[in-house]
């Protein structure tokens, strides 16, 4: 039987249920271990089979961060130059009936379906916590319950609920399933759990460098994966939180929740809900100074992440990088869905509005070899001839270059499944 860690978020709503305190972070915040691949799935030539329901990410640079006057908060900061590999990123988030697919084969359990201990538990909180009521210690996760007031904005604890049965098969808690939630995101998965799917998919969590490069998708300055227009403004765009955040939802979209992957438009890369929907667990370990040491060092190729993990406002409780916002950003509280927002959470913690996908090592389609860097005027150039394949130049034109190594990457030829896509 495959042991599993405890949920930190049950610790901390345990503790608040027993000592009437607060939560303190944007949700619900092990020992961490190296934020490394080597487990999961390496690098070799992909089949059109292994890619299915993939997009392609070219090689390149990018600034990586943000400075943004409004928007930028403290653990974006400061924008810094980072170089990727190519690789292939899932063209939606995994979805409900792929995580199904994955149980049906393994028997997988996740954590949310595994009752705390609470020998296990007492040890994550301050000492002299009281023992939480036996009714609490059972098989759950946590919920968003919309409050029917305002309320503080610094007090998650108002608006999430520890819901006894939640879980991926059971979203809402006992009494809830997947009916008509096929093409959903899977939620209530913890690190662990997207883990473990990646895994047995061939596959791997991307980090956080590979994911921000994706979500940008070939538009380096841009905000938002659609570009700078406002989350609110023009056509619907994201699947978002409407109205005021957290008691005054207007469901403008009709989502009280997640939807369906692909109804929004996808980025210039051809992936959906870079933005919105669910939060995406990364590989990398969560430090709120990575950027401040990653930037001394120049151009960062390939970052992994940090071998440790610290966020100051939990310093005991190790955390992985989760990106792209969920159902439950608004302006007025996160603006999850920019391209640079980071959240961080307990590897064993799964939540309503938290899921992942995965990206996989491999050849690029058609042979294409090519690394991107952003040009002064916002596009991207090909940097070095050398970075061609023999097939290269004629790949080169197929794929939307002039002759002069420009490409428009909003406006060039997408691939996917190794087919050329018509834009």
């Amino acid at each position: 039987m495959r042991s599993h860690r405890f949920s930190t978020a049950f610790t901390r709503l345990a503790w608040v249920a027993a000592l009437g305190v607060g939560l303190v972070a944007c949700g619900p915040a092990s020992s961490p271990s190296p934020a490394t691949v080597e487990d999961a799935a390496q690098s070799a030539p992909a089949t059109s089979a292994e890619t299915a329901g993939m997009v392609w990410i070219p090689a390149g640079r990018f600034v990586m961060g943000s400075d943004h006057p409004r928007w930028a908060r403290p653990d974006e900061r400061p924008p810094h130059p980072v170089q990727v590999d190519g690789f292939w990123m899932d063209e939606t988030e995994v979805t409900n009936a792929m995580f199904r697919a994955f149980v049906d084969d393994t028997g997988y359990v996740t954590t949310a379906e595994i009752a705390p201990d609470w020998e296990v538990l007492k040890t994550q909180v301050p000492p002299g916590t009281p023992k939480p009521d036996d009714a609490l210690l059972v098989p759950a996760s946590l919920v968003f319950t919309a409050p029917d007031r305002p309320v503080s904005l610094n007090n998650p604890g108002a608006w999430w609920s520890w819901v006894p049965g939640a879980d991926w098969r059971h979203p809402s808690g006992h009494g809830s399933d997947l009916t008509g939630l096929a093409d959903h995101p899977v939620v209530h998965v913890s690190w662990d759990d997207a883990q473990a799917y990646a895994r047995w998919a061939g596959k791997r969590l991307p980090t956080e460098a590979e994911w921000e490069f994706a979500a940008r998708g070939g538009q380096p300055a841009s905000l938002y994966p659609w570009g700078d227009e406002g989350v609110e403004e023009g056509a619907q765009k994201t699947n978002a939180f409407q109205g005021v955040f957290p008691h005054g939802g207007q469901l403008l979209d009709g989502h009280a929740t997640t939807a369906p992957v692909r109804s929004y438009p996808p980025n210039a890369y051809g992936l959906h809900d870079m933005a919105g929907n669910v939060w995406e667990w990364c590989q990398d370990n969560y430090r709120h100074d990575t950027y401040a040491q990653r930037a001394a060092n120049g151009v960062a190729e390939n970052p992994q992440g940090p071998d440790d993990s610290l966020d100051p406002a939990e310093p005991t409780v190790a955390k992985r990088v989760q990106r792209g916002g969920s159902f439950l950003c608004n302006d007025s509280y996160c603006s999850g869905y920019r391209v640079a927002a980071r959240m961080k959470s307990s590897p064993d913690t799964g939540l309503a509005h938290t899921g992942f996908r995965c990206v996989r090592d491999g050849e690029p389609p058609g042979a294409m070899r090519q690394v991107l860097e952003p040009q002064p005027d916002g596009r991207l150039a090909r940097r070095g001839r050398d970075q061609m394949t023999p097939q290269g130049e004629q790949t080169r034109r197929k794929n939307g270059f002039a002759s002069n190594g420009q490409l428009d990457a909003p406006g060039s030829d997408l691939f996917r499944n190794g087919e050329r896509l018509e834009r």
